[in-house]
């Protein structure tokens, strides 16, 4: 058989698998308080695409985005709010308000990476496609290319709710130059599980919980380029 539960031997310590389940169920409880606050509570965004990466954070930062949303999100300004007088990293009338931090404004990043994770990894399995008999380089590749569609999709419709919407090409850099320096930390860490023999199997809580680890790596690495884009405008931070 070719999927990573056939080609991958299991080194994974035993500890590792109640921290793992223990961490996933803290991320979807962190998700679903995030989900109510914005949905229920009405602590709406400037656009669903920007509530939708504050819920999805959660996914990777688990209970830890609490702190990141209360601070950077929960703050942002609710719908019908004049984007011209925005300071939260939005475009304004006049030009570019000032940018939040780049780290917030990795998190879509993060949320589209952790989604084509989710759609990726079982869609790779299933269709038995591998890559000189590796389905990992193929899960890498569909990865991407999942994460760019969902950032690009992400970029057009936030942008869309400021003066300054960006257009299809600057949207499309931004999604691929956001997730190939992504996918230094994220893919790099899958490989180095994979070729050091310690990537479980995608059935098990560790192999997703070791996943969540990437996309933080993801993060790190695709820093200096959101950092980049942001300062040069050509990125919607989540607000």
């Amino acid at each position: 058989m070719n999927d990573m539960d056939m080609q991958m031997t299991n080194q994974v310590p035993d500890w590792l698998t109640p921290v793992a389940w223990t961490y996933i169920a803290l991320s979807l409880i962190t998700a679903a308080y995030i989900a109510f606050d914005i949905f229920v509570r009405r602590h709406r965004q400037t656009s669903l695409a920007s509530e939708l990466v504050w819920a999805t954070s959660a996914l990777y930062l688990g209970p830890f985005a609490v702190a990141t949303y209360h601070r950077h999100g929960r703050t942002a300004p609710q719908p019908g709010t004049n984007p011209a007088t925005s300071t939260r990293g939005e475009h304004t009338a006049d030009g570019p308000a000032t940018v939040a931090p780049a780290t917030v404004a990795g998190l879509p990043g993060g949320g589209a990476s952790a989604v084509a994770h989710l759609i990726g990894v079982p869609l790779v399995l299933a269709s038995g496609l591998t890559i000189a008999g590796i389905d990992l380089w193929v899960m890498i590749i569909v990865i991407g290319l999942l994460a760019m569609a969902l950032l690009f999709a992400y970029e057009r419709l936030a942008s869309s709710q400021t003066s300054r919407s960006l257009s299809v090409p600057a949207a499309v850099t931004a999604a691929v130059v956001t997730v190939l320096a992504f996918d230094i930390g994220m893919g790099g860490w899958m490989l180095l599980l994979h070729f050091n023999e310690f990537m479980p199997p995608a059935s098990e809580g560790s192999f997703w919980f070791l996943m969540q680890v990437g996309i933080l790596l993801g993060l790190v690495t695709g820093y200096p380029a959101v950092k980049w884009l942001a300062q040069r405008h050509q990125t919607v931070v989540p607000a």
